[in-house]
């Protein structure tokens, strides 16, 4: 149902009323009891979708996955392998030296 904003034109009282679409405009004022009501012109609301028959992914934008999440691993991997590599070539340049 929605909801129709009413505002009266002798007190000034506004307030928010839910009717169904064909109900009749409400015209007394609960506040001053004189028939002043005027219903405004809103801007209305958004529709929400809501309960089953809806898919989440009907309406969302595909985004690319987030590099951020990739590059502490890649980071973390190249770590890894740096010291082994840095290891072996220690080992390389001691046997070379041991050669000599």
């Amino acid at each position: 149902m929605p909801t129709y904003q009413y505002e009266c034109e002798n007190c000034g009282h506004a307030m928010e009323q839910w009717q169904s679409m064909t109900d009749k405009k409400l015209r007394k004022c609960p506040s001053c009891g004189k028939l002043k009501l005027q219903r405004l012109i809103g801007t209305g609301g958004g529709i929400i979708f809501k309960g089953t028959g809806f898919y989440e992914t009907d309406f969302k934008t595909k985004s690319a996955p987030s590099q951020s999440a990739e590059a502490p691993a890649k980071a973390s991997d190249t770590s890894a392998v740096n010291p082994s590599k840095s290891d072996s070539s220690s080992k390389d340049a001691k046997a070379a030296k041991s050669d000599a």
